[in-house]
């Protein structure tokens, strides 16, 4: 699994920040980074809740 963001697409609505801090930050500028692209197994279900939970759809995961 490795999870990607859309830049141009994503608002910084925070949800999936939230929902898996570990993967997921939001910097004092309000761009998303994720600090796990490749999420530790004990993380997934979290990830995955995150991508679907994202307001804009900015999220995806490639299996």
């Amino acid at each position: 699994m490795e999870v990607r963001v859309d830049p141009l697409v994503c608002e910084a609505n925070g949800v999936c920040v939230g929902l898996a801090p570990e993967v997921f930050d939001l910097d004092d500028d309000d761009q998303l980074h994720i600090l796990q692209p490749v999420p530790p197994a004990d993380q997934v279900d979290r990830v995955r809740h995150a991508v679907r939970s994202c307001p804009k759809a900015a999220l995806s995961v490639d299996e």
